[in-house]
């Protein structure tokens, strides 16, 4: 038996990997929370699966659910909006079934903030203008921010600035970066990336929270701040010119 922890992808079901389709249609346990993975995805599930909507379960609860299952030698799929490795609270579940000796897996996903960039149709890193992506978040009602970890402290150092769980606290990011990139840096927010009510907005830092306010975003999207996103004039990378070195 294992819990195998699966990389949704940001929700448009085709995004799923192929690793992580054939095993969920292995696992005759579900869990998923259902704010954020689409149903279209649980039909890869066995016929007959237990199927957990965790959105309203408290971690205790989540966890007796992975318990229940290691006891009758069922394989669960525990499906992460994105990439289990950013804030999907897999370090948490992960502790409990170390503690109770229960083995786990990780089956990585598309992130969000690489669907928000393709449906901006740009390179986050642009020779010259961004060569760091800095993926943080704001405390606002969440946990709080290890010291040192503020919006604006991470990013004096400029380069592209990606927040997630940010979009309803927009005016806050807005202030915190202000200071650091400008009023006219450009800015973009992309709410239900890769989904067909996909909503994409483009504009300067200054103006995004009222677009951001306009188009009633509240939740389930990326924010973007950062030269990268209007770069035209930079020099062609070293990738694949002529001088390099070739083996």
């Amino acid at each position: 038996m294992t819990v195998h922890f699966i990389g949704a992808g940001p929700g448009a079901p085709d995004l799923l990997t192929l690793r992580g389709r054939d095993l969920i249609a292995a696992s005759p346990v579900c869990i998923y929370a259902g704010s954020l993975v689409p149903s279209e995805m649980l039909a890869f599930c066995p016929p007959g699966a237990r199927l957990v909507d965790s959105a309203l379960m408290t971690l205790d609860e989540i966890v007796d659910e992975m318990v229940r299952a290691h006891t009758h030698g069922l394989d669960v799929a525990r499906l992460a909006s994105g990439d289990p490795s950013v804030f999907s609270a897999m370090a948490e579940q992960m502790r409990r079934l170390d503690a109770l000796d229960i083995p786990y897996d990780v089956c990585p996903g598309v992130p969000a903030y690489a669907a928000a960039a393709a449906a901006l149709r740009r390179e986050l890193t642009v020779p010259t203008v961004a060569q760091t992506v800095t993926l943080t978040r704001i405390a606002a009602r969440a946990t709080p921010m290890p010291e040192g970890e503020g919006i604006a402290e991470l990013t004096r150092a400029a380069g592209t600035v990606v927040a997630h769980l940010a979009v309803h606290r927009i005016e806050e990011v807005v202030k915190e970066l202000l200071d650091v990139h400008g009023p006219d840096c450009p800015a973009a927010v992309v709410a239900h990336a890769s989904r067909d009510h996909q909503i994409v907005l483009r504009g300067r830092l200054d103006g995004i929270a009222a677009a951001v306010r306009e188009a009633r975003i509240e939740r389930t999207a990326v924010v973007i701040v950062g030269p990268a996103l209007a770069a035209e004039q930079f020099p062609d990378s070293h990738l694949y010119s002529d001088g390099r070195c070739r083996s």
